[in-house]
């Protein structure tokens, strides 16, 4: 993952025509055009579904070092530098060519792994299909370096697809390809101090740059580069993992890919493709960190919204680092149902990577928080699944200061933090964590001079059958909650009246 946002102005959109861009989208009404986007509107499977589950997994998870391994280890005087050298030699002859065959992935079952995901409440999968280390983890014909012919030797998109299938539920494909051709310039190097000083790295050797790519041109330095040659290669490569493995959803690691047709170009294939696949009817969603406009869905990395949004939305995160690494400490629970509430009452989903070790398993902890997210939204998933958002998303001290990126550890919730949800007529309050004295106040509920407004009939407390007594005031609704706490993470509502409506809080 890129440590900063990139968003491009639409003025950046600009004609390729002069560099003879080759960009065949499938039929269908789709154009790579902005204004051919307009047409999008989310499909509803993505709008019910509010929570996926990612496998950020490749070879990178082999050092067990973290994010970011393939370049860092590139980087003389980094962490990444010093533990490669040490364990397996200067990078000018031992480079990430040759850490990927390490990479066996000898206990991965996703059948297995998808079903523990399904009943943790998983409504949706994304595999990782290439990071910026340029290993494909398709059976790609155009790029030898891939999951079939190294490392695994599996389809590892083709298996985690069929997994996917099998337990109905959407499949994505992640591509971090388009940084990859400025992220990997590093391996073109050469250490600048030491007894390698000047000996250039494995990355420099043209035999090699199949992986690395060939040397990037003086100031083609950008997260995306300005290369049509690159470009060409990351739609050519793109369109054959959406061609051949048709997926549900497309996630890219940045705004549209090179802020230009080319991106565009590939989101209209991605859509067409869809709709030959569903009788007509577009299915597919497309995700990247760039406001959309309602062409795609916008995707915040470990961040989110301060509000509801007009367009549905995604925070995509993860309970550690991106790749394994043995040195970080997992989330706690309590941090993945709160910000999974938080965000769907403002209209998004959270997709969860839940890191994978080397081999394809999960250590106890993530197996525990699954076990454990697994019985909360067996009890709690009907506010969740299927909703839409109320006219106020919440109410309490806790809230994102503005929408962005790298702020979803930075809010700490308490009981007194409210998050509404709807159903038709039905509004779920949940409050993230059980209220002290076991009850709960509503302030957005609260009785008002209009006696039409906000009539309560019944209030329920989800995974509890007994009934709850509750009133009425002008300060808001009172619940009376069991004595015996039934959740340390939350206490869902389910409110049914006439003529629900926020009363504005002061």
């Amino acid at each position: 993952m890129k440590p900063i946002i990139l968003l491009f102005s639409l003025a950046l959109f600009v004609p390729l025509g002069a560099r003879a861009m080759e960009l065949p989208i499938t039929s269908g009404p789709y154009a790579g055009t902005m204004d051919s986007l307009t047409n999008y509107s989310c499909p509803k499977w993505f709008r019910d579904a509010k929570f996926g589950i990612w496998a950020h997994w490749g070879p990178q998870a082999v050092p067990e070092e973290g994010d970011w391994y393939a370049r860092k280890m590139y980087q003389q005087g980094s962490k990444n530098y010093e533990d490669h050298l040490t364990r397996w030699g200067h990078p000018s002859t031992n480079g990430w060519k040759d850490i990927i065959p390490l990479w066996k992935a000898e206990k991965w079952d996703p059948e297995k792994l998808m079903a523990v995901y399904k009943k943790a409440g998983a409504q949706y999968f994304v595999s990782m299909g290439s990071h910026h280390d340029d290993f494909f983890l398709w059976n790609s014909p155009l790029h030898k370096w891939n999951s079939v012919n190294y490392g695994p030797h599996r389809d590892v998109v083709g298996e985690w697809q069929k997994a996917a299938k099998h337990n109905g539920m959407p499949f994505g494909v992640s591509e971090h390809l388009g940084a990859s051709f400025w992220w990997f310039q590093t391996s073109h190097g050469a250490d600048t101090n030491g007894p390698f000083a000047g000996v250039p790295y494995d990355g420099a050797d043209s035999n090699n740059w199949d992986l690395y790519h060939f040397p990037a041109e003086p100031g083609d330095k950008s997260w995306y580069s300005n290369n049509p040659r690159w470009q060409q290669q990351w739609y050519n490569e793109i369109k054959e993992l959406v061609d051949d493995y048709h997926p549900d959803l497309l996630y890219s690691d940045g705004g549209v890919a090179f802020a230009n047709e080319v991106g565009l170009s590939q989101i209209a294939n991605l859509y067409n493709d869809s709709i030959h696949r569903n009788h007509g009817k577009q299915m597919a969603v497309y995700n990247c960190k760039q406001v959309s406009g309602g062409r795609w869905v916008q995707d915040y990395e470990r961040g989110g919204g301060s509000t509801i949004d007009l367009y549905p939305w995604q925070n995509d995160t993860s309970i550690g680092d991106w790749f394994y690494n043995k040195h970080w400490k997992y989330q706690p629970l309590s941090w993945t149902v709160r910000m999974l509430v938080d965000i769907t009452s403002k209209n998004g989903n959270l997709l969860l990577n839940v890191v994978l070790r080397p081999d394809g398993t999960l250590d106890p902890e993530a197996e525990t928080m699954l076990h454990d997210l697994a019985d909360w939204t067996a009890a709690n998933g009907e506010a969740i699944y299927g909703s839409r958002p109320w006219l106020i998303y919440g109410e309490g001290s806790a809230k994102m200061q503005k929408s962005g990126s790298f702020n979803d550890t930075k809010v700490q919730y308490s009981a007194k933090d409210i998050r509404f949800t709807t159903k038709g007529k039905t509004l779920y309050a949940i409050a993230l964590g059980w209220p002290q004295e076991n009850k709960l106040i509503i302030h957005a509920l609260a009785n008002t001079t209009d006696a039409t407004i906000n009539k309560i009939k019944r209030v329920e407390l989800l995974g509890y059958r007994g009934k709850l007594k509750f009133t009425q005031t002008a300060d808001g609704l009172a619940v009376e909650l069991p004595g015996k706490k039934i959740s340390d993470l939350t206490c869902s509502l389910r409110i049914t009246g006439s003529n629900l409506k926020p009363v504005p809080l002061q």
